[in-house]
């Protein structure tokens, strides 16, 4: 990268940074912290869940995959979307309704507050750690690019570039810093700001990269015909269906995502935000995966974990590339932010308030979320700088994935409709899962004593020449199967079943008594923000046109697009003013 490149994501940075102040001032309380008052519009919050999904890992991890094994890739992405779209349908308005601020009440009241404990520990180390893998992806990306000369501290002496601990550090204190101080309303509208970057990106890596490549022709002639395949010997149509189940789990209950449907006004917008999320995720992974497959044609032997931003730095011109990695960064930003504050909210508000001696009130809630907030960051921190020692990126989200989400999640979106699942099942479910995928994955290992014997020879070879198939049937066949037994087998209603109707009762009473609202213009503040941003880039790309003769005409017409794409917002805005007025 040259200077117009550190320029352009120095001005990014910034923003960031001013839209965390803009939105500090937002924040009265912990419901504004941690919920954005229960006023974000759905379409911010589908974007903000769309981009939580996100991180660089995506592009290194799927797009390692896309660069290894083709249109697989974009098979396993579009699962997200067919996921978001089903919990918009049956989940997402369902959560909006039930009168639960944050998704570790609702653990607490069905099940009660050991499981809540159970839960936060466990689903936060397996998300933190998930984090960590994604600042690791980007601190991988970020070091390919920064070459530094000899005597600065920050230069790594093997590689002669950017050390992978110190962009670590770097990526982390950017990220912590907006989300202490905008809490949830700065995570939400920086998510939208990513997008925009993140799309706006990818749209001139693509047609670049394919004329690189000696144009779709070109491409088709050379990618090997396995790669063309939708599935292969890995990623099977088991695999796939199970990818869309476990996601659907994860969409439907993960805590980050739950945090979406709570914090808009209605349920309708709940579901309308999940089908946003669904709509996006259906469509755009073979526009996003197109770069890595192409690359494949143009350098084979390049590192696969490196093949999108290898990509990009073969054709974007001057301050084009520092864009892409703005946008790298934008979208592992938003899943970052997403889970410190989420996790911040769980203990502040489900953790520590209860054990409190006497009854914080709003203002030390605030300072106890921003200080765990701060916690977590420097945890995450130290979890990236550790991807390494754990068996490298692509391993950890496979496996994890497969085998955590199901038996975590699934009990809470079956208990969502169940009056029956007692804590004991959840338990059951869970726990069974665990030890299922630690026996399989450790205690069978070819050539251990275990896989030797009769009884576990035909599981352990199934189980190592299937890996993928068996994380499914253990992550989401055999939890369902439990709790279909449970559901089955026990006849009377739940004790927490009972407490959570009753929740969910009061809470419609709440809404009904409550008079609607007048909707003001600024409502529509995330759509001129939005613009903003839009003009903003646009003017930057056509100052660096100027400056750049070679490629004046692609960063002209990059600024105009950009430019032409803020009208919407305004107008938006505009039509708000007059109906206020």
């Amino acid at each position: 990268m040259i200077t117009a490149d550190f320029l352009v994501i120095f001005v990014y940075v910034i923003g960031l940074f001013v839209v965390g102040g803009i939105y500090g001032g937002k924040v009265k309380n912990s419901g504004d912290l941690f919920a954005a008052g229960g006023q974000s519009p759905w379409w911010v919050s589908g974007l903000s869940g769309f981009m939580t999904m996100f991180s660089a890992g995506t592009f290194v991890v799927w797009g390692s995959i896309a660069f290894k094994y083709g249109f697989v890739a974009v098979s396993i992405n579009m699962c997200y979307g067919i996921a978001a779209l089903l919990v918009g349908w049956f989940v997402a308005g369902r959560w909006k309704k039930s009168g639960i601020k944050t998704p570790a009440e609702f653990i607490r009241v069905r099940f009660g507050p050991g499981a809540v404990h159970c839960y936060t520990w466990v689903m936060m180390i397996y998300r933190l750690v998930g984090t960590g893998v994604a600042l690791y992806s980007l601190a991988i990306v970020l070091c390919a690019l920064i070459p530094l000369p000899e005597g600065i501290f920050l230069r790594d002496a093997v590689t002669g570039n950017l050390s992978l601990t110190w962009a670590i550090i770097i990526f982390s204190a950017i990220v912590i810093t907006y989300t202490v101080s905008g809490g949830l309303w700065a995570v939400l509208m920086t998510d939208v700001i990513q997008f925009v970057v993140l799309y706006i990106a990818i749209g001139f890596v693509i047609p670049l990269t394919f004329q690189d490549a000696g144009g779709i022709r070109g491409f088709l002639e050379k990618l090997p015909a396995e790669n063309f395949a939708l599935v292969n010997s890995e990623f099977t149509l088991l695999f796939l269906a199970g990818w869309a189940a476990i996601h659907f789990f994860m969409v439907g209950a993960e805590w980050a995502f739950v945090q979406r449907f709570l914090c808009v006004p209605t349920p309708r917008d709940a579901k309308k935000s999940a089908f946003l999320f669904g709509a996006l995720y259906l469509v755009s992974p073979l526009f996003w995966m197109l770069p890595p497959l192409v690359y494949r044609v143009v350098n084979p032997d390049a590192n696969p974990e490196q093949a999108y931003i290898l990509a990009a730095w073969a054709v974007l011109p001057a301050g084009m590339l520092g864009l892409m990695v703005a946008a790298m960064f934008s979208a592992t930003a938003s899943m970052v932010s997403s889970q410190l504050n989420v996790f911040a909210g769980v203990l502040t508000n489900d953790i520590i308030k209860p054990l409190m001696r006497s009854v914080p009130d709003e203002r030390q809630l605030v300072r106890i979320g921003r200080s765990m907030t701060l916690v977590l960051g420097a945890i995450t921190t130290a979890l990236a700088v550790a991807v390494p020692f754990m068996g490298g990126a692509e391993k950890i989200v496979l496996g994890m994935t497969s085998l955590l989400v199901g038996p975590l999640l699934l009990p809470v979106i079956w208990a969502l409709f169940s009056r029956r699942v007692t804590t004991i099942d959840l338990g059951i479910a869970t726990g069974l899962s665990f030890v299922t995928g630690a026996l399989l994955k450790f205690g069978l290992p070819p050539g251990s004593t275990l896989s030797t014997l009769p009884v576990f020879s035909a599981v352990a070879d199934y189980a190592h020449a299937n890996p993928r198939d068996v994380e499914i049937l253990i992550g989401v066949v055999l939890p369902m199967s439990v709790l279909a037994f449970a559901e089955w087998q026990r006849k009377t209603i739940a004790a927490g079943a009972t407490a959570f109707a009753s929740l969910r009762e009061a809470n419609a009473r709440l809404v009904a008594a409550t008079p609607i609202a007048t909707a003001t213009a600024d409502v529509h503040q995330p759509a001129r923000l939005v613009s903003w941003c839009l003009i903003t880039c646009g003017l930057g790309m056509g100052l660096l046109g100027v400056f750049n003769q070679e490629d004046r005409s692609l960063l002209i017409i990059c600024a105009g697009i950009l430019i032409l794409l803020s009208i919407p917002g305004w107008c938006l805005r505009s039509r708000a003013d007059r109906s206020v007025n």
